[in-house]
């Protein structure tokens, strides 16, 4: 009966010990890292990438994901025939640029049924949309007019906040991919 005893109280001494089953901590994956075996540790998120909103479609939308990549956003309203005219250059340069920019719209200042039209009507659904009707994401960059862009570079740096015509958007383009 005494070594029955020993062998059921042994695990339980290793535990007391500190002896788990997980593995070593050197072979665990660091604090913040991944939690795939061999893939890079996700970028840290930069304060001006710390916001969130809802999509034109209704989804939450986490701005964290832009993180490591350098990103346009361009805020626009329903109803600005400026915004109007730069939708085919927002839309080709999307495509442009897919893999190497993110462009993300911050759609405000109207309905939420007027901005789906505007993205519809002016074919701009290939970029993420996001509905911001308070100004919320439009404070936040101290945006005050319509349409503005801003360009965040890989470290989420503002680069630049401004309005750019066809021009300046392309060469601010081809800077900020690269």
């Amino acid at each position: 009966m005494g070594t029955r005893r020993a062998l059921l109280t042994l695990p339980l001494a290793m535990l007391a010990a500190g002896c788990a089953t997980s593995p070593p901590a050197a072979a665990r994956p660091a604090a913040g890292g991944s939690p795939v075996a061999g893939s890079p540790p996700a970028p840290p998120v930069p304060e001006t990438l710390k916001f969130s909103g809802t999509t034109l479609d209704g989804a939450t939308y986490d701005a964290a994901q832009l993180a490591g990549k350098p990103a346009v956003l361009w805020f626009w309203a329903p109803w600005c025939a400026t915004c109007a005219g730069e939708a085919q250059s927002v839309a080709d340069d999307q495509e442009e640029y897919a893999g190497r920019l993110t462009f993300l719209g911050v759609a405000g200042m109207g309905t939420t049924k007027a901005m789906r039209e505007f993205v519809a009507d002016m074919d701009v659904g290939a970029v993420t949309h996001l509905n911001d009707p308070t100004g919320k994401i439009w404070k936040r960059f101290a945006i005050f007019e319509q349409s503005t862009y801003v360009l965040l570079d890989a470290a989420g740096t503002m680069v630049t906040r401004s309005y750019l015509d066809d021009q300046q958007l392309t060469a601010a383009l081809k800077k900020l991919a690269g």
